[in-house]
């Protein structure tokens, strides 16, 4: 599925991507500052998420809850320095736990990632759109 969106019509771009029978892993490609976080802001409010979502840069996961009583885990791997260092945090546990992983820089930790896994890439297209491609 491929998505060309304005930053106001994020939310109906989450919309689109929750509908795409989406795995409870979803990896999210892009360049810095591109809106992997608004994007997974928009979803989480799709869900349901009534908290502050923000980045997790610095604490590298941020855990929510949705309205029907599920778990959000919503990761920022850019600050990591080796697979070793998310291994001995037990980020992999987060990822099998079976719980909706929403995973920002996951090029960081290739060998952890869930084989079963929607992966998102966005791109900023000149005109200040975003295209995005779910597989």
């Amino acid at each position: 599925m491929e998505i060309t969106f304005s930053l106001e019509e994020i939310d109906s771009a989450a919309k689109q991507i929750l509908s795409h029978n989406v795995k409870k892993t979803m990896l999210f490609h892009a360049g810095m500052g591109v809106g992997k976080t608004t994007l997974i802001k928009a979803i989480a409010r799709q869900l349901g998420v009534t908290s502050m979502t923000s980045s997790p840069t610095f604490s590298l996961v941020n855990e929510y809850e949705t309205e029907a009583g599920d778990t959000l885990y919503h990761f920022d791997l850019y600050r990591l320095n080796s697979e070793t260092e998310a291994y001995d945090m037990g980020l992999d546990e987060y990822f099998y736990s079976g719980n909706l992983c929403l995973i920002e820089w996951p090029e960081k930790t290739p060998n952890l990632i869930p084989l079963d896994h929607t992966s998102i890439t966005i791109k900023q297209l000149p005109d200040g759109k975003r295209h995005l491609t779910v597989k």
